[in-house]
């Protein structure tokens, strides 16, 4: 699941499912920002940047106009869900037309 973040990128969720532990895909991107994503089928090379503490309401709020109550898991969770904006070079951007 991602959103697109009105600039070409995306931002994803490392939610779990409100689960006490980060999900490991969120570590693994942490260490190794240069990613490879699948959207409609069609592989992506994206690089991966954490959300900076100043930026995650506005990253949330947008998250949640497309999903509405998905910051909850975060609540739930007791944790801080770790969020991650996703850029790629690629044209068009596979992340726009959503929303």
């Amino acid at each position: 699941m991602y959103t697109p973040d009105g600039a070409g990128g995306a931002i994803v969720a490392g939610t779990s499912f409100a689960r006490a532990q980060h999900p490991a895909w969120t570590a693994n991107l942490a260490a190794h920002p240069d990613a490879e994503v699948v959207v409609r089928g069609r592989a992506y090379r994206v690089r991966a940047d954490r959300i900076p503490e100043a930026d995650r309401d506005a990253a949330w709020t947008r998250i949640e106009r497309q999903w509405p109550g998905y910051r909850q898991y975060e609540r739930d969770s007791g944790r801080e869900v770790r969020l991650f904006r996703l850029t790629t070079d690629a044209e068009p951007s596979p992340f726009d037309g959503r929303l």
